[in-house]
C-alpha cells in the first residue's frame, strides 16, 4: 500500500537539485499534500519539466504557474503511469526523477524528451539511473534516442556498493595538474556510468599524464598547461574545475555544451566569468559555454555564490595565484564536508 501523510508535509530542499526534483514524484505516490520550498537561489532553479510530467500523469501540482519552488504536490495515493513528453534540455535530473518513481506507478511509464527543444545534457546520468533500476530487478530501458520505459515492479532487498564520487575527486586531481605534481585517488571503478570518469580523458588534453591501474587513478601535471576545446555536455558538473584549469593555461580554451549550467546552484557560466574576470582573467560567455583567453591572474576574493563547485574552483586557482581568498569555503559541505581539511592536508603533503 502507498503511504498516507497524516499531516501536511513540509520539505526544505535547501539548494539541492536532487531533492527538489526527485522527491515531488515520490510525494505524488502518497495520500496527502506535501509542500516544497528551499533557499532563495533554489527558487529560481527550473523544475517545470518534472511538474509538467506529473500533471500529464494526472497528479495535482500547485506552483503559481512559475515552474519553480515553492510548490505543493497533492498526492492521491497512486500514479497511473502512461506516456509522458517533457522538455529535458535543461537537466537530466528531470528524466531520472520520473524514471525512479515509475517503479511504483500502476502501469509502465514511457518517458519522451521533446527533441525540438535540444538535446538532454549529462546523458550518462540517465544511463546510471537505468542501470540502478535494472540492478534492483526492475525492467528499465532506453527505447529510443530520447525515450525511456520503466515497468513497475517490487524492489527486493539487496546489497549495494556505492562508488566514490568521481566528480568530487576532480579538484584534487586538478591540484596535480596546476602544480606539476602527482596525486593518486584510490578505489577508482574500472567501469562506471559516472560523468566524473571523464577526468581520465579531460586531464590529458591539458598535457597531464594519467594512469588508471588496479583501481588507482594517478595524474601527474605538465610543466605548462595547454588550452583545450572541450564538449562537456555529458559531464557539466566538471565545468567549474575545468574552467579553473583553463584560466591557468598558456593557450585559449573553449568549453561547449554547458548552457544548462545557468540553472545549477547558481548561474555557473555567469559566476565563473565574473569571478575569473575579477581576478584579471579574460573570459567571455557564449550561448552554450565559455571562451577563456590566457591572462595573468592576481590576488583577490573569489565569491562562491553558495555553490560547492565554485568554492573548489577558487581553491584550485589559489594553488597558483598568491593572495586568492575563497569566500565561504564551508559551502563545500553540500557534497564533501571534509573538503577544507582534505585540501589543507593535500597542500601540506600529508596525503
Amino acid at each position: 500500500p502507498h503511504p498516507v501523510l497524516t499531516s501536511r508535509a513540509r520539505i526544505d530542499c535547501g539548494l539541492a537539485g536532487t531533492v527538489m526534483r526527485f522527491v515531488p514524484p515520490l510525494a505524488a505516490l502518497c495520500s496527502g499534500t506535501a509542500d516544497f520550498d528551499g533557499d532563495a537561489a533554489a527558487r529560481v532553479r527550473p523544475m517545470g519539466p518534472v511538474l509538467e510530467g506529473l500533471r500529464q500523469l494526472g497528479v495535482q501540482v500547485v506552483d503559481e504557474g512559475r515552474g519553480t519552488l515553492p510548490l505543493s504536490v497533492v498526492g492521491g495515493g497512486s500514479v497511473a503511469g502512461g506516456t509522458v513528453t517533457i522538455d529535458a534540455s535543461g537537466s537530466s535530473q528531470f528524466v531520472s526523477a520520473l524514471l525512479l518513481s515509475a517503479v511504483r506507478f500502476e502501469a509502465p511509464l514511457v518517458l519522451r524528451h521533446d527533441d525540438t527543444a535540444g538535446g538532454v545534457p549529462s546523458l550518462p546520468h540517465v544511463e546510471m539511473t537505468l542501470a540502478v533500476l535494472r540492478d534492483a530487478g526492475i525492467a528499465a530501458e532506453r527505447t529510443g534516442d530520447h525515450e525511456w520505459r520503466v515497468q513497475p515492479g517490487a524492489v527486493p532487498g539487496l546489497d549495494v556498493t556505492v562508488e566514490p564520487d568521481l566528480s568530487n575527486a576532480g579538484p584534487f586531481l586538478a591540484a596535480a595538474v596546476v602544480t606539476g605534481g602527482t596525486v593518486s585517488v584510490p578505489d577508482w571503478p574500472a567501469h562506471t556510468t559516472q560523468g566524473g570518469d571523464h577526468w581520465r580523458h579531460i586531464l590529458p588534453r591539458f598535457g597531464a599524464r594519467v594512469d588508471v591501474r588496479d583501481g588507482m587513478f594517478t595524474v601527474t601535471g605538465p610543466e605548462r598547461l595547454r588550452g583545450v576545446d572541450l564538449d562537456l555536455s555529458e559531464a557539466g558538473e566538471l565545468a567549474p574545475t575545468v574552467a579553473a584549469l583553463c584560466a591557468l593555461a598558456s593557450g585559449p580554451s573553449r568549453l561547449r555544451g554547458i548552457a544548462h549550467l545557468r540553472g545549477h546552484e547558481t548561474d555557473r557560466l555567469a559566476a565563473l566569468s565574473a569571478e575569473l574576470n575579477g581576478l584579471g582573467g579574460s573570459v567571455r560567455e557564449t550561448a552554450d559555454g565559455l571562451e577563456i583567453q590566457p591572462a595573468p591572474l592576481h590576488a583577490g576574493q573569489f565569491h562562491t555564490y553558495h555553490d560547492h563547485r565554485m568554492a573548489t574552483a577558487g581553491a584550485i586557482l589559489g594553488l597558483r595565484v598568491p593572495g586568492i581568498l575563497v569566500e565561504n569555503i564551508g559551502t563545500t559541505a553540500k557534497t564533501l564536508p571534509e573538503f577544507p581539511q582534505l585540501w589543507a592536508d593535500l597542500v601540506a603533503g600529508d596525503h
